[in-house]
């Protein structure tokens, strides 16, 4: 069954986001590293959240490795982040995020982008901020 993937250990930001896949339909699943967040591409998931802010988690690290598989090459990453950080979210789009959103943005354009992952054809745009 396809599902988000989410690198987060903001639980503020976690429940968020598993309340708007509730109210869209949408099946999330964590994952703390580059190996939980192979593994639970290769079964499913249509798209990876990343919180960039975490200081805690190796999102980019992950990030990387998912690109460099063939599995993990098309799936759309969106990270967000605080719109202070600017040199985060060079990093970001470094590691590979096809998207970087400042957190307001992020929360705006959650519910929809839970819907696209979960529909047949997602469509997301690249490289917006």
């Amino acid at each position: 069954m396809s599902h988000a993937v989410v690198l987060v250990d903001d639980l503020l930001f976690l429940s968020r986001i598993r309340e708007a896949a509730r109210g869209v339909g949408a099946e999330v699943r964590t994952a703390r590293n580059a190996k939980a967040l192979l593994d639970a591409v290769r079964a499913g998931g249509r798209l990876v959240l990343v919180d960039a802010d975490s200081a805690r988690l190796p999102w980019d690290d992950a990030v990387r490795a998912l690109r460099a598989e063939a599995a993990g090459a098309a799936v759309p990453v969106i990270a967000f982040l605080s719109h202070v950080h600017a040199a985060r979210a060079a990093a970001a789009r470094d590691a590979g995020c096809t998207r970087v959103l400042a957190r307001s943005a992020f929360v705006r354009e959650l519910p929809g982008l839970l819907t696209a992952a979960a529909s047949p054809f997602p469509a997301l745009e690249e490289n917006e901020r």
